[in-house]
């Protein structure tokens, strides 16, 4: 599944955001929300989530970057549902670690949606030195 696009929303008194049809849609019934990398949210459907935990289990257990890396993203994991209203609850632990108070930006990256609060995101992505960025892609095979 290939998710896209950049939707800004709130989260209320209870921890509740309403999540975009279209995401909602390509996640399906469940979903696994986890801290992500640079003080995101990661949102994977299961095949996705599957797919991550299946690689992290392969990681060797003598290497200590693999386990803490392992813990990082297996320990915070919680299995989301959307409700009747299109919503989902964050759990506090996740909005804690994200920064996330009332403004987030949820996004589609591809594999995964990442969940942003407003203020880190727009500190954290700078799309001014794309130019610069494109040339190191050439490296990817990309370009």
């Amino acid at each position: 599944m290939m998710y896209t696009g950049e939707y800004n929303h709130t989260i209320d008194a209870k921890g509740r955001m309403t999540f975009p049809a279209k995401i909602r849609e390509s996640l399906g019934e469940g979903f696994v929300i986890t801290k992500g990398l640079d003080g995101c949210l990661f949102v994977f459907d299961k095949e996705g989530w599957k797919e991550l935990t299946e690689k992290l289990a392969a990681l060797p257990l003598t290497d200590k970057g693999a386990r803490q890396f392992t813990r990082f993203f297996l320990a915070g994991a919680a299995d989301a549902e959307v409700d009747k209203q299109g919503r989902i609850l964050l759990p506090m632990n996740l909005r804690s670690f994200a920064g996330i108070e009332k403004d987030v930006v949820l996004i589609g990256v591809g594999n995964r949606a990442e969940i942003w609060s407003k203020e880190r995101y727009e500190g954290a992505v700078d799309y001014e030195d794309m130019d610069e960025f494109a040339q190191s892609l050439t490296t990817y095979g990309l370009i």
